[in-house]
């Protein structure tokens, strides 16, 4: 008996679903992987700081060591406050250890994995008497694969060991993203509820609250950790506006084209402190002054804020990138609004009498920039809402 012939329409359909179910798989696998990843380095950290032969060398500056020398390799991503995760993961989530196991056995020979590295002997479990405080079930390792890495950095920061069940629960029974996640636990949804004699109405009025769309595909392959990990690049245009895109390209443009030292290095530049992602606009390095420029964007009027945010950026930038040739990095804030523009330079950490006439000199001036982030806005402005207004 032959098939049923199928209309153009089925078709479209099917192979739509098809691409679907293959898309789920591929970021499910990598998810899944990225977190064996973690709790295996976590795993090694304490193994080291326990029986690491030369561990007194390196002390309490192992993880900036490590960080700095993995960097050094090509390897992104694994910073002192992932580090930290991982080795917090590792300690709360035992049950990753026969997993790994397995999933790693191609590692063949390497005693450390198959032999003492993951044996039941090094996981910091506890066995509870009937006195002891009750702890919650721990769910099942194929039931935390719906979680991503993201998901885990919100739980290991949980003390309480209820309060991590309560959101665990929550984001599984409405596929929460990690924004919804995080929007829950600010608004204290556990302790609310245990406090309240209505505990069914608080936890449903909070489900109600969580309005975003639940976790799509797109987040977790959008993800910075897993796009850190698989090596692919991070595009910009997930963090911009239509405007700011506009305004961007061609004040980027506009700094190249003065021709007097200006090296376009990246855009919307991402530094990741703890469980937290800042974006740089954007960053410039310049020849003659060997130090780098950071552009902050805003879309309105100056912030007393964003001068302290900035001043975060600089101080990050010469803690955690600046190399030891390099001068210190000049911040730039541009503000947008017509009648209100600011333009103002951060030098954070500097010899103002020293470095700030010397910068003047070979930065645009600030009235420039000013110019022309303002005209460049009227006239997005007027493409886009000029015929509505007449």
């Amino acid at each position: 008996m032959k098939p049923e012939k199928m209309n153009y329409s089925v078709l479209i359909n099917t192979i739509a679903k098809v691409h679907q179910q293959a898309q789920a798989g591929a970021a499910s696998a990598v998810n899944r992987h990225l977190v064996l990843r973690n709790w295996l380095i976590g795993f090694y950290l304490i193994e080291f700081e326990q029986n690491g032969k030369d561990r007194a060398e390196y002390g309490a500056g192992l993880l900036d060591n490590l960080s700095h020398d993995l960097r050094i390799r090509g390897i992104n991503g694994l910073g002192v406050s992932m580090l930290k995760n991982c080795r917090q993961f590792y300690k709360i989530y035992p049950q990753f250890r026969q997993l790994v196991i397995g999933e790693f056995r191609m590692l063949g020979s390497n005693s450390a994995i198959r032999q003492s590295a993951i044996g039941e002997s090094d996981i910091p479990m506890k066995n509870h008497s009937a006195k002891e405080e009750k702890v919650p079930k721990p769910l099942s390792v194929e039931t935390l694969f719906n979680f991503s890495w993201t998901h885990f950095i919100e739980f290991i920061r949980l003390e309480e060991p209820w309060k991590k069940a309560f959101y665990e629960n929550e984001c599984l029974r409405g596929n929460w993203s990690v924004r919804q996640l995080q929007r829950q636990i600010g608004s204290l949804l556990y302790e609310r509820t245990g406090l309240s004699s209505n505990k069914k109405a608080v936890i449903e009025a909070g489900r109600k609250q969580a309005s975003e769309a639940p976790q799509t595909i797109a987040d977790i392959i959008r993800d910075p950790y897993v796009l850190e990990f698989t090596g692919l690049p991070e595009n910009p245009l997930y963090h911009e506006s239509t405007l700011e895109t506009a305004l961007l390209n061609h004040l980027q443009a506009f700094l190249l084209e003065l021709g007097n030292g200006f090296c376009f290095e990246a855009r919307q530049k991402r530094i990741t402190v703890g469980k937290e992602h800042d974006y740089i606009d954007l960053v410039f390095y310049h020849r003659v002054l060997r130090c780098h420029l950071l552009i902050d964007l805003k879309i309105r009027a100056f912030q007393h804020g964003d001068a302290g945010q900035m001043n975060f950026y600089l101080n990050y930038w010469k803690d955690r990138i600046m190399a030891k040739e390099d001068s210190s990095p000049v911040g730039l804030i541009l503000c947008t609004d017509k009648n209100q523009t600011k333009v103002e330079y951060a030098v954070g950490g500097m010899n103002r009498r020293l470095f700030v006439s010397r910068y003047m000199i070979a930065l645009p001036k600030p009235e420039e920039i000013q110019h022309l982030i303002e005209n460049d806005r009227a006239h997005w402005e007027q493409q886009q809402f000029g015929s509505k207004k007449k």
